[in-house]
């Protein structure tokens, strides 16, 4: 399949020194260096946020059916808030 890459000129001058000296193509290199990406990101597990929760009851009574006006007014109730 084809595609258009926006490349710095640097790091493609460096590749192309690369693939060169290797005696390979500027595709190949461009081919094994998203090979070696690819891998390497497989391995690492996905972020997996650890479960916070405590066995609590739910919501106090007093805050069942509070909206969040009311929920803010009792939290801040006697600090100056």
């Amino acid at each position: 399949m084809k595609t258009t890459l926006d490349i710095a000129d640097p790091l493609l001058r460096a590749a192309r020194k690369i693939a060169a000296r290797e005696r390979t193509t500027l595709r190949a290199l461009v081919e094994q260096g998203l090979r070696h990406i690819i891998a390497e990101k497989s391995r690492r597990p996905a972020f997996r946020l650890r479960d916070a929760s405590f066995g609590g009851r739910g919501l106090n009574p007093e805050f069942a059916d509070a909206g969040w006006d009311r929920m803010r007014d009792l939290i801040y109730e006697g600090r100056g808030g």
